[in-house]
């Protein structure tokens, strides 16, 4: 099966429950736009037609993550951007919404490609790491959710 996500350009796809049905939805970053579709599943393999979240100007998402990053039990985006040298955080109200999103910059001219999360610190809270590509570094957000 193939989906259209129009002509965007598609590079990350991330997977969660974001409406509460307990059926998996898909994100996906659409890395020449400043946005993120998001496709409601029907359980069988089929979706709804997306819903549109807007990103930072000129973001250009490359990668996604999904997980509970403020400890509220309802999934949330982070999606990286190479454009705008930034993480976007949108978290999700468990209904199929979104809100709009919290910015992380990763510095001047860094552009974020890849994107991961964990507990680095062990206080119970997740963060985020990310690789940034013309910069040849990476950035470690601690406690930022």
């Amino acid at each position: 099966m193939t989906i259209s996500t129009g002509s965007s350009s598609p590079q990350s796809v991330g997977v969660g429950d974001f409406n509460n049905d307990s059926r998996l939805d898909v994100v996906v970053a659409l890395s020449t736009s400043i946005k993120v579709y998001v496709l409601f599943g029907h359980g069988n393999g089929s979706f709804t037609s997306s819903v549109i979240y807007f990103l930072d100007t000129n973001a250009g998402p490359r990668a996604i993550v999904v997980d509970n990053f403020n400890n509220d039990m309802k999934p949330d985006i982070a999606v990286a951007n190479y454009r705008s040298h930034s993480v976007n955080i949108l978290f999700g109200y468990n209904n199929g919404s979104y809100a709009s999103p919290t910015t992380y910059s990763t510095g001047f001219n860094t552009s974020p490609y890849s994107l991961a999360i964990g507990d680095f610190d062990n206080d119970s809270r997740l963060d985020f790491a990310v690789a940034n590509e013309r910069a040849n570094s990476m950035t470690v957000f601690l406690r930022s959710c």
